[in-house]
Parts: structure tokens; sequence; C-alpha cells
């Protein structure tokens, strides 16, 4: 017989110390002889990113490729990603990859100490001007990038840079190959190197919003002729590949819905390949993402779904699917050499790995874990898709983290404490997998349920368009409609609801505060509070994000004002807990701190708490478990239940 304890109260094996310690980040990987090389995360070293050796057999330690101080990460579009790229040498192989620091690209060459640098500084005032990411290679001893220059008006070219070195001291050896645009991605080079694709797009679009997919001729000299050959304003174009020579493979949402087409250049007319009420593609928040890869020039191994993911083989010349089993809820193809897929990859059992997976047999392996030491599965909640209506008629979509340790329930007719968690973005999705943040609530006898409300990726253009002009009513909206729903079915208990978001989902947070009484305590890590603010005092990238979500400012500098939950805090009747990093450039302190000052005024019970060193999102171990435990106090106190962290101390 199970013991029977308050909920919130269980005790768990899942300390926030095992959580921070214990998760590192993976990013992308690739095949090198008989190692792969994967990216990863070290929380312990103020988050700094590296990149590390498996050996494919498993005989043999891994070794660090980029010691320390190098930090592996770009700040294009301030999110970065794509940081790096293994470059085959004639001698010897290489790594090319962009310092978080300084921003200038690097090469390391494989077996040596110190990296020589590629690129110039550009340091103005402690910030670079020049960012570089998304590396592939180019001809001769080249590279491509994307390079953002923030010298003036921000723009952003597709450029070409030598491996010599020769452009570290004469920025002029940079080629730039395209005409300025606000933002490009996606450089892409024919098997013969003689033509180029990538995307753009500009403001105050969005990447999911629309792109355009360009073509031209690589030649030697001046910038590139291109011709725009698919997307629009409200098309929204992703990764393009080559296929061959004729053919480029790129994914659109033209249907409503993100599937895999194929453009011939012969002809220049484009062939959907699927068909289907799916998304194979997601939001392009980080340069370099990709849905698929080419296993040959017949067919594309390709991530779609909606809640969770496959991987399905996509034929180019029929356009056949044909899914491929495999015990995993996401899957990102990265590479495919020999007949293995390597692959990053999710799942309830073993959480984000890098996995390699054999495409005849379909047996796999793990080459790294994001969780160093995976919780007792004891320990461990289940994920339900979980699905209600919300005013309107319309469906919502959630992940349901039911309170779960073996041995363990609450006292007879109790109903469990839930924690809802809005993600940021706010385009974004909540995916399944072995989340030790969550385990570490529902293990304790919290629920948790992670909400994907109307706006959120993965449903469709139709689902992700209905959050346009309406950024705090229908996410709020939507996730009101969750908590009813769980109260309706006995699942929740109305006097103890929780909310925490980051970032978009700290907005939502503050918004759901302010509009309705669902909430009985509320966490907002980086929130946004203040719209005028954000507009005014945001980075490039999303400085016109607020277009589509709310209205073009100034025009609707009124509409900004009555959103804003600065503007109605008074509303705010429950506790509320601030988690905000010093460094924050995206979402800036100050939008924090005018929250906590209109709390103190109206004596509203709240703790505001600021990390130094950290930026948008928290990096370093021990502020991630400040975070986690000072989240766990906030919910004790508030919810009345004993917990193992000490007291949070509200004003």
């Amino acid at each position: 017989m199970p013991s029977k304890l308050p909920y919130g109260s269980w005790p768990s094996t899942i300390s926030a110390h095992d959580v921070a310690a214990g998760t590192k980040p993976l990013g992308g990987a690739s095949f090198h002889g008989q190692n792969i090389i994967v990216q990863e995360g070290r929380p312990a070293e103020g988050g700094r990113i590296t990149l590390v050796s498996y050996p494919i057999d498993s005989n043999g330690e891994p070794s660090e490729l980029i010691s320390k101080p190098y930090n592996v990460r770009s700040r294009v579009h301030e999110y970065g990603g794509a940081s790096w790229k293994l470059i085959k040498g004639q001698l010897q192989d290489a790594i090319v990859f962009s310092n978080f620091s300084d921003q200038r690209v690097y090469l390391q060459q494989l077996g040596q100490v110190t990296p020589i640098a590629l690129t110039p500084d550009s340091l103005v005032n402690g910030q670079p001007q020049l960012r570089f990411a998304e590396f592939i290679d180019g001809p001769g001893r080249t590279v491509l990038a994307i390079m953002e220059d923030l010298n003036g008006e921000p723009v952003r070219h597709i450029v070409q840079i030598p491996l010599d070195g020769s452009a570290a001291e004469d920025a002029t050896r940079i080629r730039v190959l395209t005409t300025p645009a606000r933002f490009v991605a996606a450089p892409r080079l024919s098997p013969s190197g003689t033509q180029l694709t990538w995307i753009s797009w500009e403001h105050p679009n969005m990447p999911w919003d629309g792109t355009t997919l360009h073509l031209a001729e690589f030649t030697s000299l001046g910038q590139l002729r291109d011709t725009v050959i698919a997307g629009a304003e409200d098309i929204s174009i992703m990764q393009p590949e080559w296929v061959d020579e004729d053919r480029i493979a790129f994914i659109s949402d033209e249907s409503g819905w993100w599937n895999p087409y194929i453009y011939q250049v012969s002809s220049a007319r484009a062939t959907r390949l699927a068909d289907r009420a799916a998304e194979f593609a997601g939001p392009l928040w980080q340069v370099g993402t990709t849905w698929y890869v080419l296993e040959d020039q017949r067919t594309l191994l390709c991530s779609y779904g909606t809640g969770t993911t496959k991987l399905a083989r996509v034929h180019a010349l029929t356009g056949g699917l044909e899914d491929l089993a495999l015990p995993f809820t996401r899957v990102r193809p990265l590479e495919v050499r020999d007949g293995w897929l390597l692959a990053g990859t999710s799942s309830m059992t073993y959480g984000e790995q890098i996995s390699l997976i054999n495409l005849e047999t379909l047996e796999y392996r793990t080459v790294a874990g994001s969780i160093s030491k995976l919780p007792d599965p004891a320990m461990l909640p289940e994920v339900e898709e979980f699905e209600c209506s919300n005013e309107v008629g319309q469906s919502v979509h959630a992940l349901l983290y039911r309170p779960r340790q073996d041995g363990y329930t609450g006292e007879d007719g109790e109903l469990a404490p839930f924690v809802t968690l809005v993600h940021g973005g706010p385009t974004a999705q909540a995916a399944p997998t072995v989340n030790a943040s969550i385990a570490y609530y529902t293990s304790r006898g919290i629920g948790v349920v992670d909400v994907n409300y109307g706006g959120s990726t993965g449903y469709g253009r139709e689902y992700r368009n209905r959050l346009r002009g309406q950024w705090g009513v229908v996410d709020v909206a939507d996730t009101v409609s969750v908590i009813k729903a769980l109260v309706a079915r006995k699942i929740a208990d109305p006097a103890r609801i929780g909310i925490e978001g980051g970032s978009a989902g700290g907005w939502t947070v503050l918004s759901a505060l302010t509009n309705s009484k669902v909430f009985t305590a509320g966490i907002s890590r980086y929130g946004v509070s203040d719209l005028v603010a954000l507009v005014q005092d945001t980075h490039d990238f999303e400085s016109q994000y607020m277009f589509s979500l709310v209205g073009p400012y100034p025009a609707a500098a009124d509409l900004y004002e009555k959103r804003a939950p600065i503007n109605h805090v008074s509303k705010i009747s429950c506790p509320v807990l601030l988690l905000q990093g010093d460094e924050d450039l995206v979402v800036p302190p100050a939008q924090s701190q005018v929250v906590a000052d209109a709390l103190a005024t109206r004596g509203i019970p709240h703790a505001y708490i600021v990390y130094a060193g950290e930026q948008h999102g928290f990096r370093q171990s021990e502020n991630i478990i400040s975070a986690l435990e000072n989240s766990l106090a906030f919910y004790s106190q508030i919810f009345g239940f004993e917990t193992d962290v000490p007291p949070i101390e509200l004003s």
C-alpha cells in the first residue's frame, strides 16, 4: 500500500543540485572519422559551450576539443545557433567556431591548443559589432557564413571568409556575397559549388511569418545576382538543401502546414512531396536549425508531427512517405553516413540525447545524454496529451504531468496542487521529454501542466496565427481554459494553482494574474511586463515582433498600454516571485524591477531576485539551483505544504 502524505510534501531524491549539475544542454553533432563531435553546455562553467569528441565504438574516453576560455556560442539574431563547423583538411581537420565574448570567428586545428582568429576585433564599448554563424564549406580554403553587421543600422549578409587568417587584421578580406537584408539564414552551395541558395526576411516579419528563398550563380567577384524562387510575406520557407545540381529541397507552409517541397532549377517549378496536416519544421529561433537530412538523392529523412514527432523517409521522386518506428517523442536529424543517422532525440525514458540510428535495422544507441544521471524511474512522471476547448469552442493543447512517485499518494479526498507552465516565444512549443525540472515538482506531489496555447507552433499556421494581434488575450484565455478543465475533471485543486514562465511566458504569467482569478501564485522569469519599453529597448531580431502580436507601434500605442501588465498590477491579488538576469538584453532587468516596485507599493507579497552574470535564461549552476529551490519554497509557503529547501522571504 502506498504511503499517504499531503501533496507537495513527498520526499524526493531529485534535488535542484541534481537538476543543474546533472543536465547539460546539447546542440549539434557531426561525424568525424571514428568519432562523433557533440556540442555541449557546461552549467558548472557559467554555461560555457564547448565541443566534445566521443568514440563511436564506445571504447575510450571522450575528449574536449575547445578549451577554456573559449565559448562556442554565436549572438547572430541574439539567439545564435550553428556556431561551429567541422572543416576537412588535406593534412589536418579543424573546427571553425564563433566565440561568445568577442564574436570573432576562430580556426581550431584538431590536436592544437590555441585557435587562430579569422575575423577582426569589432568590439565597441564592449559589444561586438560583427557577428557570424551558420558556417558551410566554401570554394578553396574559405567558409561561407551569415555576417551580422551592427555598425549603424543592423544588416545581414552571406559572406565568404578566408581560412588563412588574413581577414583577422583586414576586414576587407571578408567578401560580401549578398545584397543587404535585414535577416538572412541557411546559405547552401550546390554540389558543384556554382550556385548558392539562402533565405531572407524583412521587418516586421519573423521567419515563421514569411521568408523568401533566393537562388544565385556563385561567381568569383562582386556581389551575387539572385532570383527569388519561393516564399512571400505570408509564406514561410525553411531549410533549403541541394538534392543534386538541378533540385533543391525546402520546407514551406504555403498549404497552412510546413510540408516538404522540391524545386527544379531547370524547369523553375516546385512540387510538394508530402501533403500532411502535420509540421515538418518549426520556428527558426536559432539559425542552422534542421528538421530533415538527405539520405541520398532519392530520399529525405524528415521529422514531422504535431504534439510529438516521428521520423519518416520521404521519397524525393514519388513523394511517398514511410514512417520509421522509433521509441522517441522527438527526432531531429543531423547527419547521415554509411547507413547510420546521427540525430538529436527525446524520450520520456532518457530525455534529450544525441543518438546513432541504424537506418536498416532501426537499432539505436546513445552517443551523449543531456541528463548525466537519470532519475530513478520511480520518480519520473508520465505524460498525457491533454486537449480541451476554450470559451469560443476552439481546441487548446497541453501536456499533462500528474504527481507521481512510486510508494506515495495524496491524502484521502485531497486534490493535488498544480503548476501551470507557459512556454516562451511565444511562437514556440512545449514538447514531451524527460524534464528534470518537471520531475522536481511531480516527484514531490505537485502536478504540472505545460500549455500549448493558441499561437504555439506544431499545430499549423491557423493555430499559430490565433495569437496575431491577440498576445495577452488568447494565450491567457487558453491557459485559463486548460486550468478550468483540470478543475472540472477533479484533477487539480482550485485553491492551489500556480503559473510560471520565462520571457514571453513570463508575460503570459503576469497577464494571467492581472486578468483572471484562477491562479493563486505566479512566478515570472525575466518576463515581459511593459510592451512599450520592450519595443523601444530590445534587440533587432524581435524589435518588430510586437507588430504582429499586438499591433504596429506607435499607431497602436493605446493597445500597448492597455495590454501591458505593468499598467494593471493593481489587479494582482496573489503572491508573485520575480527572477531576472542582470545582463539580459532581450528583456532588460527594468521590466522586472518596475513590477517589483508596483507590487511593493500595493503591499502584495512578493520576492525579486536578480542573478549576476546571467543573460536571457539561466546557465550558471548555482543560479539554476537557486531559482528552482526558491520556486519550490515559494509554492510551499503559499500552498501550505512542507518541503526540503530553505524558506523564501516575501516582502
